[in-house]
C-alpha cells in the first residue's frame, strides 16, 4: 500500500475526533515545558507537593498503575540528564526523555504528562536499567557519556514541516516495516543518516538493516498510540508493544546471509519511542523500551489491538467517561 493511500486510511481513522478548538487545553507549549519542569523538580525532591498534580492523577510505572509517590518516586537519587522535552498544545502531552540514577543503578527514563487546566492529570513512566534482566539483555548503552541528537529538540524550518497526519503515517510505516521486516520499506522515509538510539545505544543506518530483513523474528507491533505531535520541532512520540514468539529458529537475510534469531522464547519490548520528521522523511529516533511478559497491555491502552499490527484508534469518549483516551485529536 502505498504513501498516499496510507495518509487516506489514516483520514478515515481520524475522521470521528472532535475539532481541534473544542478539545485545545489552556496551556501553550511554554506553559507545557515549564510544566515538565516543575514535574522533574518534584520527581527528584520526591516531594509531589511541588508539582501541578490534578486530583486524582494517574501513575504507572513500566506498565503498573499505582499510587503517587511511588516506584522511583521513592528512589531517584539524582537526574543525569540532560533532559530532551517534546510538547504538543494540541492533545495536552508532554514528553521528556532524561536519566536518572538511583542507589547505584543508573538507567534511561521516558515520561509521559497529560495535562488539562494546567494540571498533570496522568503520568507514565518508562524507566530501564541494565537490572531489568531479559534474555536477550535488552540493549543499554553508557548512561554517563549519553548525549541526544541535538537535532531532536530544533525546531523544523517551516519549508520542511508536515501535517499531524501525514507525521504519523509516517511513524506508523516505521512500525509497519518493523513488524513485516522482509526487506520492503512499508508507507515510510528514512534520511540516508538517519540514526535509532535504544537506551542510549546507538543503531545507524536503519535503512539498510530494514533492507536486509534482520528484524524478521518480530511477531507484532501492537497496540501503537501516537499521543503527543510536536509540530514545531517535527516530533511524534508514540506508545507500542514489539512482541517475539520464540518460534523462528533460523532464517536468511534478504542477501542469503543465514542467522538465527536472538530471541529464544515469547517475550515482549515495551517502548516509548520519539520519531524526527522533516522534509518528508524520518530523520532521528530515540526510544526507551523495556522488557516485559509476552502480550503485556499498557493501563493508558483504551482499546487494545487484537489484530497483526495497526494503529489503535478509540471511537471519542463522551466527557463523563473516565479515563479519556491519550490519543490527541488529529
Amino acid at each position: 500500500m502505498g504513501l498516499k493511500r496510507s495518509l487516506a486510511v489514516l483520514l478515515g481513522l481520524w475522521s470521528s475526533a472532535p475539532a481541534l478548538a473544542a478539545t485545545s487545553p489552556a496551556c501553550d507549549k511554554t506553559c507545557l515545558e515549564q510544566v515538565a519542569a516543575t514535574y522533574r523538580a518534584a520527581y527528584l525532591a520526591h516531594d509531589p507537593k511541588r508539582a501541578p498534580l490534578a486530583a486524582g492523577v494517574r501513575f504507572s510505572e513500566n506498565n503498573v498503575e499505582m499510587a503517587l509517590p511511588d516506584g522511583t518516586w521513592s528512589t531517584v537519587a539524582r537526574e543525569i540528564g540532560p533532559a530532551l522535552t517534546v510538547s504538543d498544545p494540541v492533545a495536552g502531552q508532554v514528553g521528556i526523555y532524561t536519566s536518572i540514577q538511583q542507589n547505584d543503578v543508573q538507567g534511561f527514563l521516558a515520561i509521559r504528562l497529560k495535562v488539562r487546566g494546567r494540571k498533570i492529570t496522568e503520568v507514565e513512566h518508562i524507566i530501564s536499567t541494565k537490572r531489568n534482566l531479559s534474555a536477550p539483555p535488552t540493549p543499554i548503552g553508557p548512561v554517563e557519556t549519553f548525549v541526544h541528537n541535538p537535532d531532536l529538540a530544533l525546531p523544523v524550518p517551516p519549508g520542511e514541516r508536515m501535517g499531524r497526519r501525514a507525521m504519523v503515517a509516517l511513524a506508523d510505516g516505521y512500525f509497519t516495516t518493523l513488524e513485516n521486516n522482509d526487506g520492503a520499506i512499508r508507507n515510510t522515509r528514512f534520511a540516508p543518516d538517519a540514526k535509532r538510539y535504544e537506551n542510549g545505544m546507538e543503531f545507524p543506518e536503519i535503512e539498510k538493516n530494514f533492507r536486509a530483513g534482520r528484524y524478521r523474528f518480530n511477531e507484532r507491533v501492537r497496540d501503537r498510540e501516537y499521543f503527543l505531535i510536536d509540530e514545531a520541532r517535527g516530533i511524534v512520540m508514540s506508545r507500542a508493544f514489539i512482541d517475539h514468539k520464540g518460534v523462528l529458529d533460523a532464517f536468511e537475510l534478504t542477501d542469503g546471509t543465514k542467522t538465527r534469531s536472538i530471541f529464544r522464547e515469547p517475550q515482549s519490548w515495551s517502548v516509548l519511542e520519539l520519531f524526527k520528521i522533516k522534509g518528508g522523511q524520518i530523520t532521528a529516533i530515540e526510544a526507551t523500551f523495556i522488557q516485559v511478559p509476552y502480550y503485556m497491555r499498557s493501563p493508558w491502552t483504551p482499546k487494545p489491538d487484537r489484530r497483526k499490527g495497526g494503529l489503535s484508534v478509540p471511537p471519542p469518549m463522551p466527557a463523563t467517561s473516565a479515563p479519556a483516551s491519550t490519543n490527541p485529536p488529529l
